[in-house]
């Protein structure tokens, strides 16, 4: 039984015949059309990186931000339409400073990873509202120093990772991801994987003008602050990226002149 074009992608609240939301997987494609978010889950803290597009020269650099602090110990990062992220940033902040009022205490990554779950879930139930045209990348460090990462999806159904990939590089940037031994990396080479991962998914879009935003949060390195990483490790880890990737169009060619012979 077919569903397309009968109508049932009008309402939010309304299964087609062959139980799809289309609200929902139009919200995923929304997300697709965004700049690649990845986030890494090292053997001492996360970090999250995204590629952020320069859709004018007339833009501040640090403006437009992708990846924002909910808590003092928890960052988000998103892909797809900027408002939706600010707005579910917001949501996420009130919920861990609702949870420190009641316990005293910071949010559990597991907690607010369900709570926003919850939240995202709650916006495909209803036909006034529409799903969040987001993939958020949840990552930080609970109060014993251990390391969680989570990923929500548009419908509200979100997984723990040791590595997580969303936007329009994706693929690419998880098949890069699936080749880390995560468990026995460092952050501080985290930073290095992340920016090389970023600049390799951004190979498809070439064209466009692009920066690196990046964060991250550990027990050591950062004193269990989620901050962005430092300007100068930043810089190393975008001239190292470029270099292998300088590497790689090299062995390509010689790849081509080879069979050419």
């Amino acid at each position: 039984m077919t569903s397309i074009g009968t109508g049932y992608d009008l309402s939010n609240s309304v299964f087609s015949p062959d139980g799809r939301n289309f609200q929902v997987e139009y919200a995923a494609k929304a997300v697709e059309n965004g700049g690649t978010a990845i986030g890494l889950r090292c053997k001492d803290g996360v970090v999250l990186a995204v590629e952020k597009h320069i859709m004018s020269k007339l833009l501040v650099a640090t403006s437009n931000k992708r990846i924002s602090t909910v808590d003092r110990h928890v960052g988000i990062a998103f892909a797809g339409l900027i408002p939706d992220g600010r707005a579910f940033v917001n949501r996420a902040r009130d919920q861990a400073a609702q949870w420190r009022r009641h316990y005293q205490s910071p949010i559990p990554l597991s907690s607010i990873a369900d709570d926003m779950g919850g939240y995202a879930q709650a916006y495909t139930l209803y036909s006034s509202v529409r799903p969040f045209g987001i993939t958020a990348i949840i990552g930080g460090v609970d109060e014993d120093g251990k390391p969680g990462l989570y990923m929500i999806e548009p419908s509200g159904l979100y997984w723990g990772y040791f590595g997580a990939a969303t936007g329009k590089g994706r693929q690419a940037a998880k098949a890069e991801i699936e080749k880390l031994d995560l468990a026995n990396i460092t952050i501080r080479e985290g930073i290095k994987h992340a920016a090389r991962i970023i600049y390799v998914a951004h190979e498809d879009s070439k064209d466009k003008e692009f920066q690196v935003e990046m964060t991250w949060v550990g027990k050591e390195e950062t004193g269990g602050r989620h901050v962005e990483v430092p300007k100068d490790l930043l810089e190393e880890a975008e001239r190292l990226a470029k270099k292998a990737l300088e590497g790689d169009d090299e062995e390509e060619e010689e790849e081509k002149e080879k069979m050419e012979e």
